[in-house]
Protein backbone atom coordinates (compact mmCIF):
# COMPACT_ATOMS: atom_id res chain seq x y z
CA UNK A 1 0.00 0.00 0.00
CA UNK A 2 2.79 2.41 0.95
CA UNK A 3 4.62 1.76 -2.34
CA UNK A 4 1.44 2.21 -4.38
CA UNK A 5 0.69 5.45 -2.56
CA UNK A 6 4.19 6.83 -3.23
CA UNK A 7 4.44 5.57 -6.82
CA UNK A 8 0.94 5.31 -8.33
CA UNK A 9 0.70 3.35 -11.55
CA UNK A 10 3.95 1.48 -11.03
CA UNK A 11 4.29 -2.30 -10.97
CA UNK A 12 4.13 -3.40 -7.35
CA UNK A 13 6.44 -6.37 -7.82
CA UNK A 14 9.15 -4.17 -9.29
CA UNK A 15 8.75 -1.59 -6.54
CA UNK A 16 8.86 -4.29 -3.89
CA UNK A 17 12.15 -5.64 -5.24
CA UNK A 18 13.68 -2.18 -5.17
CA UNK A 19 12.50 -1.69 -1.61
CA UNK A 20 13.76 -5.06 -0.43
CA UNK A 21 17.20 -4.47 -1.90
CA UNK A 22 17.75 -1.64 0.56
CA UNK A 23 15.95 -3.33 3.41
CA UNK A 24 19.06 -3.96 5.45
CA UNK A 25 20.03 -0.31 5.09
CA UNK A 26 16.72 0.65 6.62
CA UNK A 27 17.18 -1.80 9.46
CA UNK A 28 20.57 -0.25 10.17
CA UNK A 29 19.03 3.24 10.18
CA UNK A 30 16.35 2.26 12.64
CA UNK A 31 18.73 0.45 14.96
CA UNK A 32 21.07 3.42 14.97
CA UNK A 33 18.20 5.84 15.48
CA UNK A 34 16.74 3.79 18.32
CA UNK A 35 20.13 3.63 19.99
CA UNK A 36 20.53 7.37 19.61
CA UNK A 37 17.10 8.01 21.09
CA UNK A 38 17.86 5.80 24.06
CA UNK A 39 21.26 7.35 24.62
CA UNK A 40 19.91 10.86 24.41
CA UNK A 41 16.88 10.16 26.55
CA UNK A 42 18.79 8.49 29.36
CA UNK A 43 22.19 10.15 29.26
CA UNK A 44 21.53 13.86 28.95
CA UNK A 45 18.80 16.48 28.71
CA UNK A 46 17.67 17.09 25.16
CA UNK A 47 15.24 19.40 23.46
CA UNK A 48 11.82 18.03 22.45
CA UNK A 49 12.55 19.07 18.85
CA UNK A 50 15.54 16.71 18.67
CA UNK A 51 13.50 13.80 19.95
CA UNK A 52 10.70 14.62 17.51
CA UNK A 53 13.16 14.64 14.59
CA UNK A 54 14.65 11.29 15.57
CA UNK A 55 11.20 9.85 16.12
CA UNK A 56 10.12 11.05 12.68
CA UNK A 57 13.12 9.26 11.18
CA UNK A 58 11.98 6.03 12.76
CA UNK A 59 8.40 6.56 11.57
CA UNK A 60 9.36 7.35 7.99
CA UNK A 61 11.63 4.31 7.88
CA UNK A 62 8.74 2.07 8.94
CA UNK A 63 7.68 0.69 5.54
CA UNK A 64 11.26 -0.09 4.53
CA UNK A 65 11.92 -1.71 7.90
CA UNK A 66 8.86 -3.89 7.48
CA UNK A 67 10.02 -4.98 4.02
CA UNK A 68 13.53 -5.63 5.34
CA UNK A 69 12.35 -7.65 8.30
CA UNK A 70 9.97 -9.62 6.10
CA UNK A 71 12.75 -10.43 3.64
CA UNK A 72 15.12 -11.40 6.45
CA UNK A 73 12.51 -13.62 8.11
CA UNK A 74 11.87 -15.34 4.77
CA UNK A 75 15.62 -15.81 4.29
CA UNK A 76 16.10 -17.32 7.75
CA UNK A 77 12.96 -19.42 7.37
CA UNK A 78 14.26 -20.83 4.09
CA UNK A 79 17.64 -21.55 5.68
CA UNK A 80 16.00 -23.28 8.65
CA UNK A 81 14.30 -25.75 6.29
CA UNK A 82 17.40 -26.25 4.17
CA UNK A 83 19.28 -29.52 4.20
CA UNK A 84 21.82 -28.29 1.68
CA UNK A 85 24.38 -26.50 3.83
CA UNK A 86 25.86 -29.72 5.11
CA UNK A 87 27.48 -29.94 1.66
CA UNK A 88 29.92 -27.14 2.46
CA UNK A 89 32.72 -29.48 3.59
CA UNK A 90 32.52 -31.57 0.46
CA UNK A 91 32.38 -28.46 -1.70
CA UNK A 92 35.42 -26.70 -0.22
CA UNK A 93 37.42 -29.96 -0.30
CA UNK A 94 37.37 -29.64 -4.10
CA UNK A 95 39.84 -26.78 -3.68
CA UNK A 96 42.26 -28.56 -1.35
CA UNK A 97 45.93 -28.59 -2.28
CA UNK A 98 45.79 -32.08 -3.77
CA UNK A 99 42.96 -31.13 -6.16
CA UNK A 100 43.79 -29.50 -9.50
CA UNK A 101 41.73 -27.44 -11.92
CA UNK A 102 41.56 -30.57 -14.09
CA UNK A 103 40.02 -32.49 -11.17
CA UNK A 104 37.41 -29.78 -10.66
CA UNK A 105 36.65 -29.61 -14.38
CA UNK A 106 36.00 -33.35 -14.37
CA UNK A 107 33.48 -32.88 -11.55
CA UNK A 108 32.10 -29.52 -12.72
CA UNK A 109 28.43 -30.55 -12.66
CA UNK A 110 28.35 -31.59 -8.99
CA UNK A 111 30.72 -28.74 -8.06
CA UNK A 112 28.50 -26.03 -9.58
CA UNK A 113 25.26 -27.62 -8.42
CA UNK A 114 26.54 -27.88 -4.83
CA UNK A 115 27.77 -24.30 -4.96
CA UNK A 116 24.37 -22.92 -5.93
CA UNK A 117 22.63 -25.12 -3.38
CA UNK A 118 24.80 -23.33 -0.82
CA UNK A 119 24.84 -19.81 -2.25
CA UNK A 120 21.48 -19.02 -3.86
CA UNK A 121 19.59 -17.93 -0.75
CA UNK A 122 22.48 -15.72 0.36
CA UNK A 123 22.73 -14.19 -3.12
CA UNK A 124 19.07 -13.32 -3.28
CA UNK A 125 18.98 -11.92 0.25
CA UNK A 126 22.05 -9.74 -0.13
CA UNK A 127 22.06 -8.85 -3.84
CA UNK A 128 18.61 -9.43 -5.35
CA UNK A 129 17.46 -11.82 -8.06
CA UNK A 130 20.00 -10.69 -10.70
CA UNK A 131 23.26 -12.41 -9.84
CA UNK A 132 25.73 -10.20 -11.69
CA UNK A 133 27.74 -6.98 -11.52
CA UNK A 134 27.46 -3.63 -13.34
CA UNK A 135 29.25 -0.31 -13.39
CA UNK A 136 27.02 2.38 -11.92
CA UNK A 137 27.04 5.68 -13.81
CA UNK A 138 26.15 9.11 -12.46
CA UNK A 139 22.49 9.34 -11.50
CA UNK A 140 21.90 5.58 -11.64
CA UNK A 141 20.67 3.53 -8.73
CA UNK A 142 22.16 0.08 -8.23
CA UNK A 143 19.05 -1.51 -9.78
CA UNK A 144 19.09 0.93 -12.72
CA UNK A 145 22.67 -0.10 -13.46
CA UNK A 146 21.88 -3.81 -13.23
CA UNK A 147 18.98 -3.51 -15.69
CA UNK A 148 20.90 -1.26 -18.09
CA UNK A 149 23.74 -3.80 -18.15
CA UNK A 150 21.24 -6.54 -19.05
CA UNK A 151 19.43 -4.46 -21.65
CA UNK A 152 22.67 -3.53 -23.38
CA UNK A 153 23.54 -7.21 -23.82
CA UNK A 154 20.01 -8.03 -25.00
CA UNK A 155 20.24 -5.21 -27.53
CA UNK A 156 23.34 -6.79 -29.07
CA UNK A 157 21.21 -9.82 -30.07
CA UNK A 158 19.29 -7.73 -32.61
CA UNK A 159 16.10 -9.78 -32.22
CA UNK A 160 12.52 -8.89 -33.09
CA UNK A 161 9.47 -8.82 -30.87
CA UNK A 162 8.19 -12.33 -30.19
CA UNK A 163 11.58 -13.98 -30.71
CA UNK A 164 12.61 -17.08 -28.79
CA UNK A 165 15.75 -16.60 -26.70
CA UNK A 166 17.91 -18.84 -24.52
CA UNK A 167 19.38 -17.64 -21.22
CA UNK A 168 22.36 -19.92 -20.71
CA UNK A 169 22.95 -20.11 -16.94
CA UNK A 170 20.05 -18.11 -15.51
CA UNK A 171 20.26 -18.24 -11.70
CA UNK A 172 16.77 -17.57 -10.36
CA UNK A 173 15.82 -15.81 -13.57
CA UNK A 174 16.03 -12.12 -12.67
CA UNK A 175 17.74 -11.09 -15.94
CA UNK A 176 15.46 -13.36 -17.99
CA UNK A 177 12.36 -11.66 -16.60
CA UNK A 178 13.82 -8.19 -17.21
CA UNK A 179 14.92 -9.05 -20.76
CA UNK A 180 11.59 -10.71 -21.57
CA UNK A 181 9.83 -7.44 -20.70
CA UNK A 182 12.44 -5.33 -22.52
CA UNK A 183 12.43 -7.30 -25.79
CA UNK A 184 8.91 -8.80 -25.59
CA UNK A 185 10.54 -12.16 -26.29
CA UNK A 186 9.86 -15.66 -25.04
CA UNK A 187 12.75 -17.01 -23.00
CA UNK A 188 13.88 -20.49 -22.06
CA UNK A 189 16.34 -20.17 -19.19
CA UNK A 190 18.56 -23.04 -18.06
CA UNK A 191 20.40 -23.67 -14.80
CA UNK A 192 21.97 -26.87 -13.53
CA UNK A 193 20.43 -26.31 -10.10
CA UNK A 194 16.87 -27.54 -9.39
CA UNK A 195 16.43 -25.25 -6.37
CA UNK A 196 17.00 -22.24 -8.64
CA UNK A 197 14.50 -23.61 -11.18
CA UNK A 198 11.79 -23.97 -8.55
CA UNK A 199 12.53 -20.58 -7.01
CA UNK A 200 12.76 -18.77 -10.34
CA UNK A 201 9.53 -20.19 -11.75
CA UNK A 202 7.75 -19.28 -8.52
CA UNK A 203 8.95 -15.67 -8.81
CA UNK A 204 7.89 -15.57 -12.47
CA UNK A 205 4.37 -16.58 -11.47
CA UNK A 206 4.24 -13.83 -8.83
CA UNK A 207 5.50 -11.25 -11.34
CA UNK A 208 3.05 -12.31 -14.04
CA UNK A 209 5.63 -13.39 -16.66
CA UNK A 210 5.47 -17.17 -16.30
CA UNK A 211 3.95 -17.39 -19.80
CA UNK A 212 7.06 -15.71 -21.27
CA UNK A 213 9.87 -17.07 -19.06
CA UNK A 214 10.43 -20.74 -18.27
CA UNK A 215 13.32 -21.96 -16.12
CA UNK A 216 14.52 -25.49 -16.95
CA UNK A 217 16.99 -27.70 -15.12
CA UNK A 218 19.73 -28.52 -17.62
CA UNK A 219 23.49 -28.70 -18.11
CA UNK A 220 24.58 -26.11 -20.66
CA UNK A 221 27.29 -28.52 -21.83
CA UNK A 222 24.43 -30.80 -23.03
CA UNK A 223 21.47 -28.56 -23.84
CA UNK A 224 18.12 -30.40 -24.15
CA UNK A 225 16.99 -28.56 -27.29
CA UNK A 226 16.97 -29.44 -31.01
CA UNK A 227 19.41 -27.83 -33.41
CA UNK A 228 18.62 -24.24 -34.50
CA UNK A 229 15.96 -23.68 -31.82
CA UNK A 230 16.69 -20.07 -30.80
CA UNK A 231 16.76 -16.66 -32.48
CA UNK A 232 19.36 -15.45 -29.97
CA UNK A 233 21.33 -16.74 -26.98
CA UNK A 234 22.90 -14.81 -24.12
CA UNK A 235 24.88 -15.69 -20.99
CA UNK A 236 25.49 -13.31 -18.11
CA UNK A 237 28.50 -14.26 -15.97
CA UNK A 238 27.61 -17.94 -16.16
CA UNK A 239 29.73 -19.83 -18.71
CA UNK A 240 32.71 -19.25 -16.42
CA UNK A 241 31.40 -22.39 -14.67
CA UNK A 242 32.00 -24.48 -17.80
CA UNK A 243 34.89 -26.97 -17.78
CA UNK A 244 35.66 -26.24 -21.44
CA UNK A 245 34.77 -22.89 -23.04
CA UNK A 246 35.05 -24.17 -26.60
CA UNK A 247 32.61 -27.00 -25.90
CA UNK A 248 29.99 -24.83 -24.19
CA UNK A 249 30.18 -22.26 -27.00
CA UNK A 250 29.86 -25.10 -29.53
CA UNK A 251 26.73 -26.33 -27.80
CA UNK A 252 25.31 -22.79 -27.90
CA UNK A 253 26.20 -22.64 -31.60
CA UNK A 254 24.25 -25.87 -32.18
CA UNK A 255 20.96 -24.58 -30.74
CA UNK A 256 21.25 -21.11 -32.32
CA UNK A 257 19.59 -20.46 -35.67
CA UNK A 258 21.87 -19.62 -38.63
CA UNK A 259 22.54 -15.89 -38.68
CA UNK A 260 21.65 -15.62 -34.99
CA UNK A 261 23.78 -13.88 -32.38
CA UNK A 262 25.28 -15.06 -29.10
CA UNK A 263 26.30 -12.36 -26.60
CA UNK A 264 27.82 -12.88 -23.18
CA UNK A 265 29.63 -11.36 -20.24
CA UNK A 266 32.49 -13.63 -19.12
CA UNK A 267 34.48 -13.73 -15.87
CA UNK A 268 38.15 -13.55 -16.87
CA UNK A 269 41.65 -12.72 -15.78
CA UNK A 270 43.02 -9.68 -17.60
CA UNK A 271 46.43 -8.69 -18.92
CA UNK A 272 47.10 -7.11 -15.52
CA UNK A 273 47.02 -10.49 -13.78
CA UNK A 274 50.52 -11.56 -12.73
CA UNK A 275 50.80 -15.16 -11.57
CA UNK A 276 54.17 -14.39 -9.96
CA UNK A 277 52.44 -12.16 -7.38
CA UNK A 278 51.09 -13.96 -4.31
CA UNK A 279 48.30 -11.39 -3.92
CA UNK A 280 47.09 -12.10 -7.46
CA UNK A 281 47.23 -15.87 -6.95
CA UNK A 282 45.23 -15.50 -3.73
CA UNK A 283 42.49 -13.34 -5.25
CA UNK A 284 42.18 -15.83 -8.12
CA UNK A 285 41.74 -18.73 -5.70
CA UNK A 286 39.30 -16.76 -3.52
CA UNK A 287 37.18 -16.01 -6.59
CA UNK A 288 37.23 -19.65 -7.67
CA UNK A 289 36.27 -21.03 -4.25
CA UNK A 290 33.82 -18.25 -3.37
CA UNK A 291 32.04 -18.39 -6.72
CA UNK A 292 32.02 -22.04 -7.75
CA UNK A 293 34.51 -21.86 -10.63
CA UNK A 294 36.53 -24.92 -11.67
CA UNK A 295 39.18 -22.55 -13.05
CA UNK A 296 39.44 -18.84 -13.89
CA UNK A 297 41.02 -18.20 -17.30
CA UNK A 298 42.41 -15.25 -19.27
CA UNK A 299 40.28 -13.18 -21.66
CA UNK A 300 42.27 -14.53 -24.63
CA UNK A 301 41.23 -18.11 -23.77
CA UNK A 302 37.54 -17.21 -24.04
CA UNK A 303 37.87 -15.18 -27.23
CA UNK A 304 39.89 -17.92 -28.91
CA UNK A 305 37.36 -20.56 -27.80
CA UNK A 306 34.48 -18.56 -29.29
CA UNK A 307 36.22 -18.57 -32.66
CA UNK A 308 37.07 -22.26 -32.37
CA UNK A 309 33.39 -23.00 -31.84
CA UNK A 310 32.70 -21.54 -35.27
CA UNK A 311 31.36 -18.09 -34.40
CA UNK A 312 32.18 -15.01 -36.42
CA UNK A 313 33.53 -12.73 -33.68
CA UNK A 314 31.77 -9.38 -33.91
CA UNK A 315 33.31 -7.88 -30.79
CA UNK A 316 35.38 -8.77 -27.73
CA UNK A 317 36.25 -6.16 -25.11
CA UNK A 318 36.20 -5.39 -21.38
CA UNK A 319 33.00 -3.53 -20.48
CA UNK A 320 34.50 -2.73 -17.07
CA UNK A 321 36.43 -0.01 -18.92
CA UNK A 322 33.31 1.56 -20.45
CA UNK A 323 32.05 5.05 -19.78
CA UNK A 324 32.95 7.86 -17.40
CA UNK A 325 32.54 6.72 -13.80
CA UNK A 326 32.87 10.25 -12.38
CA UNK A 327 30.04 10.55 -9.90
CA UNK A 328 29.32 6.82 -10.23
CA UNK A 329 30.83 3.59 -8.96
CA UNK A 330 32.89 0.82 -10.51
CA UNK A 331 31.33 -2.65 -10.46
CA UNK A 332 33.47 -3.79 -7.51
CA UNK A 333 32.62 -0.91 -5.14
CA UNK A 334 29.55 -2.66 -3.60
CA UNK A 335 31.97 -5.31 -2.31
CA UNK A 336 34.36 -2.83 -0.73
CA UNK A 337 34.13 -2.02 3.03
CA UNK A 338 32.22 0.97 4.36
CA UNK A 339 31.32 2.22 7.84
CA UNK A 340 28.21 3.92 6.49
CA UNK A 341 25.08 1.86 7.37
CA UNK A 342 23.34 3.22 4.28
CA UNK A 343 25.96 1.63 2.03
CA UNK A 344 24.66 -1.92 1.67
CA UNK A 345 26.11 -4.49 1.01
CA UNK A 346 29.35 -2.56 1.64
CA UNK A 347 28.51 -2.13 5.33
CA UNK A 348 28.87 -5.89 5.94
CA UNK A 349 32.47 -5.82 4.64
CA UNK A 350 33.80 -3.37 7.25
CA UNK A 351 36.12 -5.03 9.82
CA UNK A 352 33.50 -5.15 12.60
CA UNK A 353 30.62 -6.52 10.54
CA UNK A 354 32.98 -8.87 8.71
CA UNK A 355 33.74 -10.57 12.02
CA UNK A 356 30.30 -10.08 13.56
CA UNK A 357 28.23 -11.79 10.85
CA UNK A 358 29.76 -15.26 11.39
CA UNK A 359 29.23 -14.85 15.17
CA UNK A 360 25.54 -14.01 14.65
CA UNK A 361 25.06 -16.96 12.31
CA UNK A 362 26.94 -19.27 14.72
CA UNK A 363 24.47 -18.32 17.45
CA UNK A 364 21.59 -19.08 15.09
CA UNK A 365 23.20 -22.43 14.28
CA UNK A 366 23.50 -23.28 17.99
CA UNK A 367 19.83 -22.47 18.55
CA UNK A 368 18.81 -24.54 15.54
CA UNK A 369 17.33 -21.58 13.64
CA UNK A 370 19.66 -22.22 10.72
CA UNK A 371 21.36 -25.49 9.76
CA UNK A 372 24.95 -26.41 10.48
CA UNK A 373 27.23 -25.29 7.68
CA UNK A 374 25.59 -21.86 7.35
CA UNK A 375 28.57 -20.08 8.93
CA UNK A 376 31.09 -21.82 6.70
CA UNK A 377 28.96 -20.98 3.66
CA UNK A 378 28.77 -17.30 4.60
CA UNK A 379 32.53 -17.12 5.26
CA UNK A 380 33.21 -18.73 1.88
CA UNK A 381 30.95 -16.25 0.09
CA UNK A 382 32.53 -13.32 1.93
CA UNK A 383 35.97 -14.46 0.84
CA UNK A 384 34.73 -14.69 -2.73
CA UNK A 385 33.40 -11.14 -2.49
CA UNK A 386 36.74 -9.88 -1.19
CA UNK A 387 38.54 -11.70 -4.01
CA UNK A 388 36.29 -10.11 -6.63
CA UNK A 389 36.77 -6.69 -5.05
CA UNK A 390 40.54 -7.06 -5.03
CA UNK A 391 40.41 -8.28 -8.60
CA UNK A 392 38.58 -5.09 -9.52
CA UNK A 393 40.87 -2.81 -7.54
CA UNK A 394 44.00 -4.30 -9.13
CA UNK A 395 42.39 -4.64 -12.55
CA UNK A 396 43.53 -8.26 -12.65
CA UNK A 397 39.96 -9.58 -13.01
CA UNK A 398 36.85 -8.56 -14.93
CA UNK A 399 33.33 -10.02 -14.64
CA UNK A 400 32.22 -8.40 -17.89
CA UNK A 401 34.42 -9.47 -20.77
CA UNK A 402 31.90 -8.83 -23.53
CA UNK A 403 31.87 -11.21 -26.45
CA UNK A 404 29.45 -11.02 -29.38
CA UNK A 405 29.49 -13.79 -31.96
CA UNK A 406 27.35 -14.51 -35.02
CA UNK A 407 26.50 -17.96 -36.35
CA UNK A 408 27.23 -18.10 -40.09
CA UNK A 409 24.27 -18.49 -42.44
Amino acid sequence: FWLKLKCPGKDLAVLHRLQVHRSMMAVAIVVASAAALAAIAFAAPVSPATLVCLGALLLLSGPAVYAGLKQTVEFLSSLSRSKKHGKIGGYTSQYDGDKSAEDRNAEYASLVNDYYDLATEFYEWGWGTCFHFANQFRGESFRDAIRRHEFYLAGRLGVKRGSTLLDCGCGVGGPARNIARFTDSNIKAVTINQFQVDRGNSISVKEGVRDKVELIQADFMKLPFPDASFDGVYAIESTCHAPDRSKVYSEIMRVLKPGGTFACYEWCLTDKYDASLEHHRKLKKDIEIGDGLPDLVHTSVCTKALGEAGFEIVEARDCAQDGDLTGGEAWWVPLSPSWHPLKWPRFQFNPVMFKLMPVILRCLELTGLVPKGTVETQVMLQAGGVGCCQGGVTGAFTPMWLMVGRKPL
